[in-house]
């Protein structure tokens, strides 16, 4: 039977054989990387040590001054420190629980070692119990990173008592385990009716549009300042959190018992929190063995119905064939291009990733229609001639919008052109195309689809915010060609950096040539757009018209794009050849 145990195989040695193979392999890898990364990773491990240190040591201080006399005199915090800890071990429970929806639903159901190990003969709960650990580790390393800290600060600037430390960390576990094991179930109840990859494809636009909204929340929040009545509430919510029928209250008063002396109240807290936490652990774990082995053993035997059989039509009569035309492409570049769109259309990494620069667009140009694309002249005493300059790039900034949006597109589609192939790269190698044709077929399917997104960006903003046909009919060379010589860098770098052999799609290219490509790719962006927009800004300022100074622009610019548009492919010719090889 698949999955079945060994005779003498139990969980827990199962368990610490796979995560003990799993640390070695690791110290494998290290220990045959170049000195270099050797390096690296012994100075990151330094600074997160230092990191950890200075961040206990503030927190110590910041503490200490909150339990301090002297403000005890003007605001009393007694409440907001007693409920510190019940809000920490909710934001870690909650923050475990969203985040290890995602990386579980990767490592479960689109891991390529699943069916290895489910065949394997070890226990199949000891597999899941090593796919959390191993899931969930990296973030959990994280949430101590800025959790800890601040509790173990808490307890060294009270004085509490040495057990708080250890517990600390022990409820952090059992917390951390429960939120996993739910998240687990969750998914498997999920993926039951909606197949993983649209699950994940769905969980990388809800990651694309909830990132964008973070990292706008400084634009939501400028105007807004809190008095001492808001203040006031915020403390008061912070205090009702710690209220006597939460679970986590059980473990923050269990711990701030603990730390005050009151053995009777902190372990019976304690005790009920630990309880709660492992029942929860171990109910999940069983839940997600049968839901998963159940479903594993039904997609092994393959249930799948067979399509009935069609009753054959009459033949028809072939109607005679016009003389067809020349096709614009080669047959094998344009089959190149259709592979590499269905690719990218059922491949769930590029959905985020095509979604992103779309969500980003949106936003930015709704900030750019409110300012109206206007500066106020009354604002400031800058002379004339630097007042109309800024005016000019305000209205060109629809293009470079555009350019970002392309930008962002082409870092995907261009650079990793070469790399989303993977391990089946052979068929296309051997495959009768030439070096050339496959050049061709890559930069087309990268470019497009982002012509075609940027200059629609580009024609509804502009509309939008009425800008003008010169302004319109200008911007739209302008973005073809940027993108064009955008693509060729892209290219060239994903050539270099092309990497066949990737577990992860991060790693779709190698670390150095990837971050090179992006900074190449970026240091391009800023250039060409200087190229194109600058004449059009300074023509108009040293008195010559606007036609004047976008008809320079577009002959430099689009002559600098041309050239990065067709070197570094050219350059990369010969690599393509030996994509791949080893050496």
């Amino acid at each position: 039977m698949s999955g079945a145990a060994a005779p003498h195989a139990s969980v827990a040695s199962s368990t610490w054989k796979l995560l003990w193979l799993r640390v070695r392999i690791w110290a494998s890898v290290l220990r045959h990387a170049t000195l270099r990364r050797k390096i690296g990773t012994v100075v990151l491990a330094a600074l997160l040590v230092g990191l950890l240190v200075a961040a206990f040591a503030g927190s110590w201080a910041l503490l200490s001054f909150l339990r301090s006399p002297e403000l005890a005199q003007a605001v009393d915090l007694t409440q907001v420190l007693e409920a510190l800890p019940t809000v920490i071990l909710t934001g870690a429970f909650l923050t475990i629980l969203v985040t290890s929806f995602g990386v579980l639903l990767q490592s479960l159901y689109l891991a390529r070692d699943m069916d290895f190990l489910m065949a394997a003969p070890i226990p199949v709960r000891a597999v899941f119990i090593s796919k959390l650990i191993q899931a969930i580790l990296p973030n959990f390393a994280l949430l101590c990173l800025f959790s800890l800290p601040v509790l173990f600060g808490l307890g060294a600037s009270a004085g509490y008592h040495m057990l708080f430390y250890p517990l600390v960390i022990l409820l952090l576990v059992c917390m951390t385990l429960a939120a996993a094991g739910l998240s687990a179930v969750l998914v498997m109840g999920v993926v039951r009716l909606v197949p993983a990859r649209r699950v994940a494809e769905a969980l990388a636009a809800v990651g694309a549009a909830a990132s964008l909204i973070c990292s706008q929340s400084g634009n939501f929040t400028r105007n807004m300042t809190f008095d001492a009545r808001q203040t006031t509430q915020l403390m008061d919510l912070l205090a009702r959190a710690n209220a006597p029928w939460s679970p986590f209250a059980w473990a923050g008063r269990g711990l701030i018992g603990l730390g005050t002396g009151q053995g009777a109240s902190a372990a019976l807290g304690l005790g009920l929190t630990l309880v709660l936490a492992v029942g929860i652990f171990a109910v999940a774990l069983r839940a997600c063995e049968v839901l998963y082995h159940t479903g594993w053993s039904q997609m092994q035997a393959g249930t799948q119905r067979r399509p009935r059989a069609r009753p054959h039509a009459a033949p028809r009569a072939t109607p005679a064939r016009r003389p067809a035309l020349p096709p614009l492409l080669p047959r094998a570049v344009s089959a190149l291009i259709v592979k590499d769109a269905l690719v990218l259309r059922r491949d769930l990494r590029n959905l985020s990733q095509l979604m992103t620069p779309l969500i980003v667009g949106i936003v930015y140009a709704i900030m750019l229609a409110r300012s109206g694309g206007q500066v106020d002249p009354g604002r400031g005493e800058a002379p004339e001639w630097f007042m109309h300059s800024a005016s000019q790039m305000l209205a060109y900034g629809n293009i470079g919008i555009a350019l970002f949006i392309g930008w962002i597109m082409l870092s995907r589609l261009g650079m990793m052109a070469f790399s989303h192939e993977g391990r089946a790269y052979w068929l296309i190698k051997t495959a009768p195309v030439t070096p050339v044709r496959l050049m061709l077929a890559k930069a087309l399917a990268a470019y497009v689809p982002t012509l075609v997104i940027g200059e629609a960006f580009l024609a509804v903003a502009s509309l939008l915010q009425r800008a003008g046909a010169s302004m319109m009919l200008f911007g739209m060379p302008v973005v073809a060609l940027a993108l064009a010589g955008a693509v060729g860098v892209n290219l060239a770098f994903g050539v270099a950096g092309a990497n066949l052999e990737w577990e992860d799609p991060r790693h779709m290219v190698r670390g150095s040539v990837g971050c090179i490509g992006s900074f190449a790719g970026m240091a391009y962006m800023a250039l060409v757009a200087a190229f194109f927009i600058g004449p059009a800004v300074l023509v108009p300022a040293l008195g010559g018209s606007v036609g004047l100074g976008q008809a320079i622009g577009v002959v430099v610019g689009g002559m600098f794009a041309l050239v990065c548009a067709l070197l570094p492919p050219y350059l990369m010719l010969g690599r393509v050849r030996r994509i791949g090889e080893v050496g």
